[in-house]
């Protein structure tokens, strides 16, 4: 559907620069909706789904808060609060690292693992969504928003 008639718009956009920027964020919030519907499944946050993504992507080696917050696509996330939250749901171990108790090593417990694993089984479906696109045109739309950030 066209952005002008999800947003009721009744008035011309400015420019294609103005609608393409009103289309990414409008879109942005459209996935990040469709993400918290199956979030919520699993009493997760998308912050914590990107920290479990983050853990499992270094696991078996376990990592720092510092690592977390570079790694996070929110990069105004609490990521020591949100952390902790999740220590407290069993889906990540805290351990101070050996060779520098200031610092406190991160890595995902067995319950973690699995409740990755189960949200990226539903998470597939999303893909769906952008099933009307080709493989070609999901290249050209990831080139063009790599572009974009310059």
């Amino acid at each position: 559907m066209k952005l002008e008639d999800e947003i009721k718009q009744t008035k011309p956009f400015e420019n294609p620069y103005h609608k393409a920027t009103v289309n990414l964020v409008y879109t942005g919030k459209w996935i990040i909706s469709l993400h918290n519907d199956i979030f919520k499944k699993f009493n997760l946050t998308i912050q914590q789904y990107n920290i479990l993504r983050i853990l499992k992507g270094s696991h078996p080696d376990a990592v720092t808060i510092k690592y977390i917050r570079k790694r996070m696509l929110d990069k105004m996330s609490d990521a020591s609060r949100i952390v902790e939250v999740m220590h407290k749901k069993g889906l990540l171990n805290r351990t101070y690292n050996p060779a520098d108790r200031r610092k406190v090593d991160i890595s995902p417990t067995k319950k973690g693992l699995d409740t990755i694993s189960d949200v990226e089984k539903q998470h597939k479906v999303l893909f769906g969504h952008l099933s009307t696109l080709s493989e070609e045109e999901v290249t050209q739309l990831n080139f063009l928003l790599d572009k974009a950030r310059g």
